[in-house]
């Protein structure tokens, strides 16, 4: 009965990964190990699960309904053993996260001391890029990202929000000027532009005033794709950028950058945490969601 849970457990994963690479790698077992599992739990059930190629991995229909009856299982199987265990008042277990750049290194993990000191038994896997990941396929527990979330295959909620700044450094500002309306980027001055993980494409800056709302792009000369690389283009005075007030404050209080256009604050930009609804809520992922929504609540303002 070990052996059948294991190779249920392997075969779920492969559905989710889209491939026995991954898979193999997520569970940390060799391929031919898991190979193995699929091959005898396909012999004991008596049905074709995956059909396999020599490039992917798909799954047949008895297999979706397999996968959908067992997963099931698999999620009251840890409901069962949480509730029998220490882990039901103290979680324990490993959790892969993903987040962005500026976010994990300035907000997260200067506070993850106090969330380990609470819970010593879970270990966190922190995967930082601005890029988005396969949540399924590369078994990431949950991820942080920020602004509207139109993937409705996926589960949201909304952990806080961060207010936005435009600035520069002052040897910029010496050299270009101050502007003194949000046009005036698009004639005089240049823009160190943050590149969107979706599209690559620049992201507009957005100015907002009550009944008035300007978006300009300015003239660029650079642009990143990653948080702290934008943060550091504004500080080298490579160009104005926008970015979050978490991120820009203390750079702000040192004089390194300037904040200009205050007067002009677009809307806070919301973070969620976003996890795939297959993928079961387990206790140590609920304690880092409560955490992460109290700890939030510190970049409203």
């Amino acid at each position: 009965m070990e052996h059948q849970l294991l190779a249920i457990r392997a075969f779920a994963r492969v559905v989710e990964a889209g491939t026995f690479t991954r898979a193999a790698d997520s569970l940390n077992m060799p391929k031919a190990t898991l190979t193995k599992l699929i091959q005898a739990l396909e012999a004991h059930v008596q049905v074709k699960l995956l059909q396999r190629t020599t490039r992917r991995v798909s799954v047949t229909a008895d297999g979706q309904a397999y996968y959908e009856k067992t997963l099931r299982l698999l999620n009251e199987l840890e409901d069962i053993d949480m509730s029998f265990s220490a882990a039901q008042t103290r979680p324990r277990g490993n959790l892969r996260i993903d987040i962005g750049g500026s976010l994990a290194s300035m907000v997260i993990i200067p506070a993850l001391l106090g969330f380990f000191v609470r819970y010593p038994d879970i270990h966190i896997d922190l995967g930082v890029s601005d890029r988005h990941v396969d949540m399924v396929g590369d078994n990431v527990d949950c991820v942080i990202r920020g602004g509207l979330i139109t993937d409705q295959s996926f589960i949201a909620r909304k952990i806080g929000q961060a207010s936005w700044v435009t600035c520069a450094s002052p040897a910029y500002l010496d050299k270009y000027g101050i502007p003194l309306h949000p046009l005036d980027i698009n004639k005089n001055h240049l823009v160190a532009s943050y590149l969107s993980a979706h599209s690559n494409r620049a992201l507009s800056m957005s100015f907002s005033q009550p009944g008035e709302k300007i978006e300009v792009n300015g003239k660029r000369q650079l642009g990143v794709n990653e948080s702290n690389a934008h943060l550091a283009a504004g500080l080298a005075g490579l160009g104005i950028i926008q970015t979050f007030a978490y991120a820009a404050q203390e750079h702000i209080n040192n004089g390194s950058l300037v904040s200009i256009l205050d007067e002009w604050q677009p809307a806070p930009y919301p973070f969620f945490v976003v996890y795939p609804p297959n993928r079961h809520l387990s206790n140590r992922l609920r304690v880092l969601i409560d955490w992460l929504v109290m700890h939030f609540s510190s970049l409203t303002n």
